[in-house]
C-alpha cells in the first residue's frame, strides 16, 4: 500500500493553527497566548487567565472586575439542573453526574440554541462558572451532606474549596488550589480538546462540544491519570514497598500512572510546580509520607524506565491535602480545562472547517457475496 503519512495516535500531525497555546516540548515550557503559564501561576489569577484565553489579553483593573462580576453572578445552577444531580444515584461517578448536569443545563440555558457570538460568550460565562457548582453539589449529595450555594463574592478557587468541603480555604490551599486551575486551563490538542473542536466544527453547540471533551476527560490515559497516581500510593503503601511493587508492575509491564508525556522530552513544567506545592503543603500539615512515596517512585521510574513526572504525578497528592475526593480529582481536572475547552470552540466557531480527517483501510477490497446457502 502507498504510503498515506499515517500515524497512530495522530502523533505530531498538526490539524489546525490556533492562537491560544503552544507547549515547547524540548525546553519544558507551555505557554497561553504567549505568556509563560508558570510565570501566570505567580503572578495572575484563574479568572485573569481564563480572560486571556478568551479575549488574547490580560484584564485591566475595570476588566477584571466586570468579569468576576459575571462569573459570580453565574454560579447558580438551574433548578432542573440541581434535581438531576438529586435523583441521581449516590454510586454515580461524578464525572457520569458531571457530564449529565452539563448537557442538561445546554437544554435550560437562558439563551437556548442561538449561536451569535456574543451569545456563545455568555454561555461559556455560565459554564465556567457553574461546572465547579455542580461538581461540589454532587458530592456533597452523595454524602447526604447540605448543599452549600455559591458565593458570588468569592475567587473561583476559594468558592469551590468552600462549597465542597464547607469550610473556608486557608491561603496556601487557595493559593495551590488557583495555581492547578492555571496550570490545567489549556494544553494545546489534547484529547478532551480535540473532541471538543470536532463536536464544534460540526456547529454543533457549545454545550455539546463541551459533553464530549467531558467524556473524552474521563479516560484513564487522560484526566483520570491523577486519580490512578493516588491509587498507586495508597497501594504501595509504605516507603519500603515502593520498589518491590514497581519492580513487579514493571515485570507484568504495567502502566505507571503520572509518568511520559506525548509532547514533553524533558520535565513537564507543571509538575515542576505542583511538586513545590505538595511538599511545601506537606510540611504545613506535618505529613511527609505521601511526599517521601511519590519522591521515591518517581526517583526509581527516571532511574529505571528514564521517564520524567508529569503534571498528574503531583496534582493528586495537592488535591488530597484539600479534602479532595480521590473521585474528583477528574472533575477537578475539568473545572480547569473548561477554560481551554470553551477559548477553543469560540475560536473553532469565529474561523470553522469541518474537521474531518482520513483512516488508512487496511481490510479487503474485493470480496464478493456468496448465496447464503453457501457460506
Amino acid at each position: 500500500m502507498a504510503d498515506t503519512g499515517f500515524k497512530a495516535g495522530l502523533e505530531d500531525v498538526v490539524a489546525l493553527t490556533s492562537d491560544l497555546c503552544f507547549i515547547d516540548g524540548k525546553e519544558g515550557r507551555l505557554v497561553y497566548r504567549g505568556y509563560d503559564a508558570v510565570d501566570l501561576s505567580e503572578h495572575a489569577t484563574f479568572e485573569e487567565v481564563v480572560f486571556l484565553l478568551w479575549y488574547g489579553n490580560l484584564p485591566n483593573a475595570g476588566q477584571l472586575k466586570t468579569f468576576l462580576r459575571e462569573l459570580g453572578e453565574s454560579r447558580q445552577l438551574d433548578p432542573a439542573v440541581e434535581r438531576l444531580l438529586a435523583s441521581l444515584p449516590k454510586t454515580t461517578a461524578p464525572m457520569d453526574a458531571l457530564r449529565t448536569a452539563v448537557s442538561l443545563a445546554g437544554i435550560y440555558d437562558p439563551d437556548g440554541d442561538a449561536m451569535e457570538p456574543e451569545v456563545n460568550q455568555r454561555k461559556a460565562v455560565r459554564l465556567v462558572a457553574q461546572i465547579p457548582t455542580m461538581v461540589a453539589a454532587f458530592d456533597r449529595m452523595r454524602k447526604d451532606l447540605p448543599v452549600i450555594a455559591p458565593d458570588r463574592d468569592l475567587a473561583l478557587a476559594d468558592n469551590f474549596l468552600w462549597m465542597l468541603t464547607g469550610k473556608r480555604p486557608s491561603g496556601q490551599n487557595a493559593k495551590a488550589f488557583d495555581t492547578a486551575l492555571i496550570l490545567h486551563a489549556d494544553h494545546e490538542l489534547n484529547a478532551s480538546t480535540f473532541s471538543a473542536r470536532v463536536t464544534a466544527g460540526t456547529l454543533s453547540d457549545i454545550y455539546s462540544a463541551t459533553t464530549s471533551a467531558i467524556g473524552t476527560l474521563k479516560g484513564p490515559l487522560h484526566g483520570g491519570a491523577n486519580e490512578q497516581v493516588m491509587r498507586m500510593v495508597d497501594e504501595i503503601g509504605s516507603l519500603d514497598n515502593v520498589r518491590p511493587w514497581l519492580d513487579q508492575a514493571f515485570q507484568e509491564k504495567r502502566k505507571i500512572m503520572g509518568f511520559g508525556h506525548r509532547v514533553y522530552k524533558t520535565d513537564d513544567p507543571r509538575a515542576v510546580v505542583l511538586r513545590r506545592f505538595s511538599r511545601e503543603m506537606s510540611q504545613t500539615q506535618g505529613t511527609m509520607d505521601i511526599f517521601n512515596r511519590l519522591e521515591a517512585i518517581g526517583d526509581y521510574v527516571r532511574e529505571q524506565k528514564h521517564l520524567h513526572p508529569n503534571v498528574d504525578f503531583y496534582s493528586g497528592s495537592v488535591y488530597r491535602m484539600m479534602e479532595i475526593p480521590v473521585d474528583v480529582f477528574t472533575p477537578v481536572f475539568a473545572i480547569s480545562r473548561i477554560a481551554g475547552w470553551t477559548a477553543h470552540i469560540l475560536e473553532q466557531y469565529h474561523n470553522n472547517r469541518l474537521i474531518r480527517p482520513r483512516a488508512e483501510y487496511t481490510g479487503p477490497t474485493h470480496l464478493t457475496v456468496k448465496p447464503i446457502a453457501e457460506r
